[in-house]
């Protein structure tokens, strides 16, 4: 896959994490445990959130605009 490609599976499991209700609860709070947790499992743990950052360029826990 080249950098531009966005694969189907990616784009799946993104939207898994999206809608995540703790990934969602910390984009929205920025602080508190569920935060932290967020922070601590995405960078190598959760697949989803992998996802996530591979397509949209920002963690999990990054509040979006």
């Amino acid at each position: 896959m080249s950098g531009g490609e966005k694969s189907l599976t990616d784009i799946v499991m993104s939207k898994v994490c999206e809608f995540c209700p703790v990934c969602m609860h910390a984009r929205y709070h920025q602080k508190g445990i569920v935060y932290d947790f967020v922070k601590k499992v995405e960078s190598g743990t959760c697949p989803f959130c992998m996802a996530y950052e591979r397509l949209h360029g920002k963690k999990a826990h990054e509040k979006r605009e």
